[in-house]
């Protein structure tokens, strides 16, 4: 989203708060690109029309015709989507990389930028970094700069279009604990999780007959151990088919997959984990992860590295992005890098799946709280909200996505909640655990969007924009409705289901 303070009130509190020191910072441009700005009007006028809805059915998405135009469907899906009404024409991931590339591209070979390039060349030629230099961060429009006191006072007068420059953020890994597995399943569930039980994945199993197959999931988070017996196909051959590690700036380091906790491995079981444990632990086992570690697990990691990975995701072509993870932003404006990195992911038709935060009731985590990323709260076997289990509203003041008669617009959070308590899944060295967090209900919602993607033809049918949207209207208008009427800060519009997210796919004509 647009920033609360202009770009010179920006800088001058970052020379406040960090006197006399270096500070790692991203630096964000202005975007130029029309696909952009075409979501002014259609973006504020859903989102007040969302606002209103009293059930989650009003938000799916009509009947698929072949015999009638892409434009037609468009219009007739307008009152329920967010995107759908702003389509502009897909482009190619070169493309896409390309214009967001090239706003660094004078910026880089002289001036300010080169010098300090340079100055951070030298010594990171001595570190694993692949890459000595940062790159632009071409899905975002950013690029991580460590500036001196005096470079970052000249910043905006030598970097024209400059839209805004933050802190390069830290983010640790999510609390976790392990926890006793519930009662419920050591006496009842022989077979499988409560959670999978509880969105129907093994009823979506039986009846499509597919389980995630030809489905590319990204996962960014602590990395993975792609050696887990729980993340190897019936071949014996990896499940973790994409592999890569960013330093704090966001360059590949070109390491082996590993993971630096338990976070990660955790959370690709959920995705695509088999039953080597005696129990299925995957919502979509015969999916693929490509998976790369952007949270270290004693240091945490950058903002510069989890968009550095969004990047590298859209680069292996992945069909979702699973976020379990977040830092808590108390501001009413989220940091605009993320949303325009998780536009630039739906416009390749990849949703962004991110948890919303484990800091309780009216609290919310970036980027699962900016306005285009799916987000995820948690619940309980009685389908509770977890009293950990974030979610509030947004105000939005500024905006270059939407309409000024549409502002301020407030929105809110998450959009929908999945199971996320007392959660068994694998862990590293052929382990499994039991964890609590929203960062167990996100690759749930991730895992089903596999589901729904192989047990239809939504990738024929549709592509950029058009199929991000589509899926997304299918898995929030299928929930269960709990809690409030409509959606709510606990709950979303309701719980996961994704047997009634295909069952509406394919009334629908996306069989």
């Amino acid at each position: 989203m647009q920033p609360a303070l202009p770009v010179s009130q920006q800088i001058k509190r970052l020379l406040d708060e960090h006197p006399n020191t270096e500070v790692e910072v991203i630096v964000h441009l202005e975007s130029e690109q029309p696909r952009l700005k075409r979501l002014s009007d259609a973006t504020g006028a859903a989102l007040q029309r969302r606002r209103l809805s009293l059930t989650p059915r009003e938000l799916l998405p009509a009947a698929y015709a072949k015999k009638v135009s892409r434009k037609a469907r468009q219009e007739t899906a307008s009152t329920r989507s967010l995107l759908r009404t702003a389509k502009s024409d897909t482009l190619a991931l070169a493309r896409i990389q390309k214009i967001g590339r090239s706003s660094f591209e004078s910026l880089i070979k002289k001036g300010l930028i080169s010098e300090v390039l340079a100055r951070m060349t030298e010594p990171a030629k001595k570190s694993a970094a692949r890459n000595p230099a940062p790159t632009p961060l071409w899905s975002s429009r950013a690029m991580p700069l460590r500036l001196k006191t005096d470079e970052l006072a000249r910043l905006e007068a030598e970097v024209p279009n400059l839209r805004s420059v933050h802190v390069n953020r830290m983010l640790r890994v999510p609390a976790m604990r392990e926890i006793r597995m519930l009662q419920l399943e050591q006496e009842e569930l022989l077979s499988t999780t409560w959670g999978l039980r509880k969105i129907n994945a093994l009823s979506a199993w039986g009846l499509t007959g597919t389980k995630g197959s030809g489905v590319k999931i990204g996962l960014l988070d602590t990395g993975v151990d792609a050696a887990h017996p729980d993340l190897q196909d019936e071949n014996g051959k990896s499940k973790v088919v994409g592999w890569e590690e960013f330093d704090s700036l966001g360059r590949p380091l070109g390491t082996e997959p590993r993971d630096s906790d338990e976070h990660g491995t955790h959370c690709a079981g959920t995705l695509v984990g088999g039953h080597a444990s005696g129990r299925h632990i995957g919502v979509a086992p015969n999916a693929r992860v490509a998976a790369a570690l952007v949270l270290d697990g004693d240091k945490g990691g950058t903002d510069a590295q989890i968009l550095r990975g969004i990047d590298w995701c859209l680069e292996q072509e992945v069909d979702v992005i699973s976020m379990s993870l977040g830092g808590l932003v108390m501001d009413a404006e989220t940091p605009p890098t993320y949303t325009e990195a998780i536009l630039t992911c739906l416009e390749r038709g990849v949703p962004v799946v991110a948890a919303i935060g484990n800091e309780g009731a009216q609290t919310s985590g970036s980027p699962g709280n900016d306005l285009f990323a799916l987000s995820v709260g948690a619940t309980d076997p009685r389908d509770r909200p977890a009293g950990f289990s974030g979610g509030r509203t947004q105000i939005l003041r500024e905006s270059e996505y939407i309409d000024r008669k549409y502002l301020p617009l407030p929105y809110s959070k998450p959009e929908l909640s999945a199971p996320g308590v007392a959660v068994y899944s694998c862990v590293p060295k052929g382990k499994w655990k039991a964890f609590s967090g929203t960062s167990m209900a996100t690759p749930h919602v991730a895992g089903a969007i596999a589901l729904l993607l192989s047990a239809t033809r939504i990738r024929e049918l549709e592509d950029g924009e058009d199929r991000a949207s589509l899926v997304q209207d299918l898995i929030v208008g299928s929930v269960e409705d709990l809690g409030e009427s409509g959606q709510d800060h606990r709950h979303g519009f309701g719980r996961l289901d994704v047997l009634q997210a295909i069952d509406f796919a394919r009334e629908r004509g996306y069989a």
